[in-house]
């Protein structure tokens, strides 16, 4: 909203936007990342969707005072921005627990030690990588900051991740600065993580773990890769929480572990790899980056038949996303991934089913009724979403709306192409995991790794 009246605001049109008091201060640090921090603001008081009708009519229209001020003052189109340390510049000299002390007061910590990123060691990362380290990937949104080569290399180093590591470290950032992944959503309230894949040759070069407790932390590679980025989304997007302000997440769920598939496995039960899926050849290196809003529990199956897993995949998996199915169904970029447990993934593909085969199987049997599901995007505050206008509008097929009975089932995964499958964990148990995205908020995006 603030974006779209930054635009408007240049081109000579007033606008005000209605902003409700909990998110005063995340509309502080997008009017300064847009350059235009004095962006006309009407507050509503508290929490509209938890007020009753009488309590949203008396506070609406308590806001017409500031919406007519709003709309008859000019707005100041500079702006000033607090100075930052250049590159190679000290900012600090001290001991070690002083150096952590002056990085957590600056808020440029995640709150936990940080290795501190001497010239040295930054310069130990550039190494590794073709590019200059002054060139811009892209503007990282809220604080419309430069995404350099040289703050990878600097995260990097403070999220202890190895010099070898910084291709992958340049890679992710150039997912996260496409437009289609939209960094300035990822302080959503919805409070949604960053997760990294890493695909081909590189992984098992750098070591990252695909087997027994792959989301655990424990493993440098996994572990510290997917911590950069949590780092990279604060100090060079600004999505820091309180005291800072760009990241609204109501309650979150972080995780700060990349993600690796068992390749070998899918190789041998004639499945493409999760990176061959993304449109890259079996011999490349690739980070893939998506949100997760949220994981199911684990999916525990046996059998000998593939009918045996899928049934209980599209019952948990599917449960797990039928909640969100809405919103996904509201932008059409639902985009859910689904890890296997490589015996899982083994009788699948031994029963002669491919991926695609199992895709349609969850498209044609996880289901959620109309009623419910305009029941639960009503509780985020979409107070007029129907099924049957977003097929009006082209956003979904037509059997979306084949009746006008509200119990009439629809299928929970709208393009069953976009949901990800990849074989990980352990190999000695039959568990399997789902991981649900948010909608049109951090779109999976993949890049080839440069070496």
């Amino acid at each position: 909203m603030l974006r779209a009246a930054a635009i408007a605001e240049r081109a000579g049109i007033p606008t005000v936007s209605i902003v409700t008091t909990p998110f005063l201060a995340q509309a502080g640090v997008v009017s300064q990342g847009l350059g235009l921090p004095a962006l006309p603001i009407a507050e509503y008081p508290g929490v509209p969707m938890t007020d009753g009708p009488d309590a949203v009519r008396a506070k609406v229209t308590g806001l017409l005072d500031q919406i007519v001020d709003g709309l008859s003052r000019a707005v100041d189109g500079g702006g000033v921005t607090a100075a930052e340390p250049e590159p190679r510049a000290i900012v600090h000299r001290g001991t070690l627990d002083e150096v952590h002390e002056h990085f957590q007061t600056n808020l440029w910590s995640d709150g936990l030690p940080i290795i501190p990123p001497t010239r040295e060691r930054v310069e130990r990362f550039l190494a590794h990588t073709t590019r200059k380290p002054s060139d811009v990937l892209g503007r990282l949104l809220p604080e419309n900051r430069e995404a350099t080569v040289w703050s990878i290399a600097v995260n990097g180093v403070m999220a202890g991740c190895r010099p070898e590591y910084m291709p992958v470290l340049v890679a992710v950032v150039e997912a996260i600065a496409e437009p289609a992944f939209r960094v300035e959503d990822a302080g959503s309230t919805p409070g949604w993580e960053s997760l990294v894949i890493v695909s081909g040759p590189i992984a098992r070069e750098l070591q990252l773990n695909h087997g027994q407790g792959v989301m655990r932390v424990g493993r440098q590679a996994n572990t510290t890769i997917g911590r950069f980025l949590r780092l990279y989304l604060r100090n060079i997007a600004g999505l820091r929480i309180p005291p800072g302000a760009g990241d609204k997440g109501s309650i979150g769920g972080s995780f700060h572990v990349a993600l690796a598939e068992d390749e070998e496995a899918a190789t041998a039960m004639g499945w493409p790899t999760f990176g061959m899926d993304q449109g890259f050849r079996r011999d490349e290196s690739v980070v893939t980056v998506q949100s997760v809003v949220s994981v199911s529990a684990p999916i525990y199956s046996a059998g000998t038949r593939a009918l045996d897993h899928a049934r209980i995949l599209a019952e948990v998996f599917g449960d797990a996303c039928a909640y969100w199915s809405s919103i996904g169904m509201k932008y059409n970029r639902w985009q859910p991934l689904l890890v296997l447990g490589p015996s899982i993934a083994g009788v699948i593909a031994g029963d002669g089913w491919s991926k695609d085969d199992l895709r349609r199987y969850l498209h044609e049997h996880v289901t959620i009724t109309a009623r419910r599901a305009e029941n639960y995007a009503l509780q985020v505050g979409a107070t007029s979403y129907t099924l049957e206008a977003h097929v009006k509008a082209g956003v979904l097929p037509t059997a979306y709306a084949a009746s006008a009975d509200p119990e009439r089932p629809v299928p929970v995964f709208v393009q069953p192409e976009k949901i990800g499958v990849l074989i990980a964990g352990d190999p000695g148990r039959n568990q399997s995991k789902g991981y649900v995205n948010n909608h049109i908020q951090g779109a999976r995006v993949s890049k080839p790794i440069a070496r």
